[in-house]
């Protein structure tokens, strides 16, 4: 597991052979001399001890009553429940964050989601980011694709940014996938997973995608979400019945609208539709019913995971707020303190799947600290060395 260490001491024993000259009370003496040549076989280690020390590490948000950051927590500040037994933390570091941002670019039935937004929003996290924090960049479409490797050169990224393409599909497992390949690429501490997405996915179902996020249970990443979801829910719902009164979206981008001429033939396309629309297609209509269907599954599963690694949902009503709420992500970000400790119920006696529920609770006056965490791990996955 990446948030479990261990060092393992190894002890073994090994017998000296050694020849004692016994007097007894007659003065018999039993000399070995005449064996003084004869090679001596080599003893054989005894079984090995292996003494197991695990380590827990995950992030805490560390604020003061002003809901500014809190800066200098120390250990003995806080105090850590795990599975309600209490323990106290080895160690409490401030250090630069390493946030790797996923860009959702792409989408055959999205309606608000666009590529110049989720650029703005990147933009946003960017910007209001510390200037020592490390950054990486993918974005995913028909395929996921690292577009910056880690960074704290804030122009280098914002002209990643700049390079992110438009596509038709949703790679979404995918993209999860190989964000969790870059983190583990380094030994990397405060780490941070944001997603702008609509959580969706048109290459494999919306179940396999809650596999992909629930490995992240399983690491000392948090998870940070400006989610899509509520939007394009609000914008499809009507379009989910036969008939409908909302007039359907036209394939004709708004900015080449305004390009017509007036009068004549082409004034037709600019005109608002009048009285209820009838979709007969059914084929379209199962479609964009599934579609829906997603977007709300998709959302308990990203709120989930924000909840469980103790990160930031954010789920705007328009486009103009999740750019403004880009900043509070990045803020929560940096009022994060890396905490570890070593669990007293130590993991390798489990068997299975484990599960650990975790908090962190202030005990020092004008210090509010906010860490819960659920972690679900195998319990026989072999731990890094330290």
């Amino acid at each position: 597991m990446r948030h479990l260490t261990r060092k393992s001491f190894m002890f073994s024993k090994r017998h000296t052979l050694v020849f004692l000259v016994l007097a007894t009370l007659f003065g018999l003496v039993v000399s070995v001399s005449g064996q003084s040549g004869r090679v001596q076989p080599t003893p054989t280690p005894d079984d090995t001890i292996r003494v197991v020390t695990e380590e827990i590490k995950l992030n805490v948000l560390a604020f003061d009553e002003r809901d500014n950051f809190f800066p200098g927590v120390e250990a003995r500040d806080i105090v850590i429940t795990d599975d309600d037994i209490l323990h106290q933390p080895t160690s409490v570091r401030f250090v630069p964050a390493n946030i790797l941002i996923v860009m959702d670019t792409g989408g055959e039935m999205r309606s608000v989601k666009t590529l110049d937004w989720t650029r703005k929003v990147a933009r946003g996290v960017i910007a209001s980011l510390r200037p020592e924090d490390s950054i990486a960049l993918i974005q995913y479409s028909e395929t996921a694709e690292v577009v910056s490797e880690w960074t704290n050169d804030r122009n280098a990224i914002n002209e990643a940014v700049k390079r992110t393409n438009f596509g038709r599909k949703s790679a979404f497992a995918a993209a999860l996938k190989i964000a969790a390949q870059l983190f583990d690429r380094n030994s990397l501490d405060n780490k941070h997973l944001v997603l702008i997405t609509d959580g969706t996915d048109s290459s494999v179902s919306i179940d396999q995608v809650g596999i992909e996020l629930q490995k992240f249970l399983a690491t000392d990443i948090t998870v940070h979400v400006l989610s899509y979801t509520s939007m394009e829910s609000v914008d499809i719902a009507p379009r989910t019945s036969m008939i409908s009164n909302t007039p359907p979206r036209s394939a004709m981008p708004d900015m080449v609208k305004d390009q017509l001429p007036k009068g004549g033939p082409q004034e037709a396309a600019k005109q608002p539709k009048i009285g209820p629309t009838i979709n007969l297609d059914r084929t379209l209509l199962k479609k964009i019913k599934a579609r829906k269907a997603d977007l709300e599954t998709s959302q308990a599963q990203l709120e989930k995971v924000v909840e469980n690694t103790n990160g930031v949902f954010v789920l705007p009503e328009s486009t103009d707020e999740m750019v403004e709420k880009a900043s509070l992500v990045a803020r929560m970000i940096d009022s994060s303190y890396v905490v570890t400790y070593t669990p007293k119920n130590p993991v390798i006696e489990t068997r299975g799947i484990a599960t650990r529920n975790i908090e962190v609770t202030s005990k020092r006056p004008g210090l509010i600290v906010q860490a819960r965490r659920k972690l679900i791990f195998n319990a026989g996955t072999e731990t890094r060395t330290k």
